[in-house]
């Protein structure tokens, strides 16, 4: 048996019975003391059967970016140094692309890659997303994000964290912060 399910036997406490019982004492006792313990046996052995649950652990959760076209957003990742990990290309375009930055990730598909391969999908609202990135290097982003539109100046929030807010260029708003 495999490691997922624990067992454990639990032992019954040993009941004796009252010494007028054992020299020939009320039957019914006899059968109500025997219909306990029976009772409560089946249910140690019941519960000692049920499977040990875990919680599901998350390996890995990435965003997925639904646009009309991946091409022009491309420069912006890779001036911050994301690479192309995987791509899928759809007619004469991209349909599909991975972008890697270390252990950070981020997918891309088109409109028109989702509704080839999931028609279901065909008519799911565009709209933007949000990103919240945390860097350690937030001079970096700001040298390297190129004529991409600022949405709010520089700022430092409440909870310590200076943010830059940008843009990008299909249209979704990605916060890049530093935390002191």
């Amino acid at each position: 048996m495999s490691g997922l399910y624990k067992t454990t036997v639990r032992r019954a406490p040993i009941m004796t019975l009252p010494e007028s019982d054992r020299t020939g004492g009320s039957a019914m006792k006899r059968t109500t003391l025997a219909l306990a313990t029976f009772a409560v046996l089946a249910a140690a052995v019941a519960a000692a059967a049920q499977p040990q649950r875990r919680p599901m652990q998350i390996k890995r959760i990435t965003p997925l970016l639904y646009v009309d076209a991946i091409e022009p957003s491309l420069p912006f990742w890779e001036r911050l140094g994301f690479t192309r990990d995987a791509e899928v290309p759809h007619g004469d375009r991209l349909g599909f692309v991975i972008l890697k930055h270390g252990a950070a990730e981020i997918m891309y598909q088109t409109r028109a890659s989702v509704a080839d391969d999931l028609p279901v999908l065909e008519n799911t609202p565009m709209g933007g997303s949000l990103l919240f990135i945390e860097v350690d290097d937030l001079a970096f982003v700001e040298r390297n994000l190129g004529d991409t539109p600022l949405v709010a100046p520089k700022r430092t929030t409440f909870y310590g964290a200076t943010e830059i807010i940008v843009r990008e260029p299909a249209g979704n708003i990605v916060t890049f912060a530093q935390f002191e």
